[in-house]
């Protein structure tokens, strides 16, 4: 009958003796936590920034594409243009209030996008501007562009895009 008793006792003494943690384990536990913190940030970054890239990229198309179609439907002759402008739209707005065509307005464009590198206007080039130049003229949109000067992830420059 002693027996039972003791094995009592001596699982309620392991059992109070594992109440809590160590120092040494919670300094483990911390280092280990801190460690794949570290590794996840840059994990992190990357993703941001390779989804900014891909919504750089999707805007561009967007407003290229814009600007192509209305240099097509001035070539066609759908609407007049202004002398000069070798059929490419004035301004950016143009491809979003459109232009009047047989009494119904063709527009290219739902609304103009924000850099999402720049958070800021575009750059735009007109077809009289050099192809490296940084200024736009103003004659006319042919090319637009990220003003920004940071390097992307795959090397080139955000800028040549």
């Amino acid at each position: 009958m002693n027996q039972p008793v003791n094995m009592w006792r001596a699982r309620t003494v392991v059992v109070r003796q594992q109440r809590g943690f160590t120092l040494i384990e919670l300094i483990v536990a911390t280092t280990i936590l801190v460690i794949l913190v570290g590794m996840a940030v840059p994990i992190a970054k990357n993703a941001v920034t390779r989804e900014r890239e891909h919504e750089l990229r999707q805007d561009l198309w967007m407003m290229r594409d814009a600007t192509d179609r209305y240099k097509d439907a001035a070539d066609r002759g759908a609407f007049q243009i202004k002398v000069g402008s070798e059929g490419y739209p004035p301004d950016l707005d143009t491809l979003v209030t459109g232009v009047d065509v047989a009494g119904k307005k063709l527009k290219f464009l739902r609304k103009i996008p924000i850099d999402p590198m720049t958070k800021q206007e575009w750059g735009m080039r007109s077809m009289q501007d050099d192809k490296d130049s940084d200024s736009w003229g103003g004659q006319n949109i042919f090319d637009v562009y990220s003003k920004s000067d940071q390097t992307a992830l795959d090397g080139t420059k955000y800028k040549d895009w």
